[in-house]
């Protein structure tokens, strides 16, 4: 499996952008999908995780009501709606992939490189 992020960059605070994941070498449907996040000097956190239909997802309390995660299992793909951006939300994202079950579940099996996002106040 290798998943591939893309989508990052420079935003002020207040402003969007739409992380993209894509994934290859299996079936996008069996995995459950999950963005991670790590910003200088601390430790990678959980940020949203989508079940394998899409149809289940759920989030870390300080992205909650702004960061929206969605897949389209046709085009292989996961994305990350982040919405009213803070400076404190800058870090490198990474998607990934477990094919665990469980929603609130924090162990992925497979790791994308990461895109940085930056958010300038």
């Amino acid at each position: 499996v290798q998943l591939v992020e893309s989508g990052g960059g420079l935003v002020q605070a207040g402003g969007s952008l739409r992380l993209s994941c894509a994934f290859s070498g299996g079936t996008f449907s069996n995995y459950q999908m999950g963005w991670f996040r790590q910003a200088s000097g601390k430790e990678r956190e959980f940020v949203a995780a989508i079940s394998r239909s899409g149809g289940s997802t759920f989030y870390a309390d300080f992205v909650r009501g702004r960061f929206t995660s969605s897949r389209d299992n046709a085009k292989n793909t996961m994305y990350l709606q982040m919405n009213s951006l803070k400076p404190e939300d800058t870090a490198i994202y990474y998607c990934a992939a477990t094919s665990r079950v469980t929603i609130q579940t924090t162990k992925y099996t497979y790791w994308g490189q990461g895109t940085q996002v930056t958010v300038s106040s």
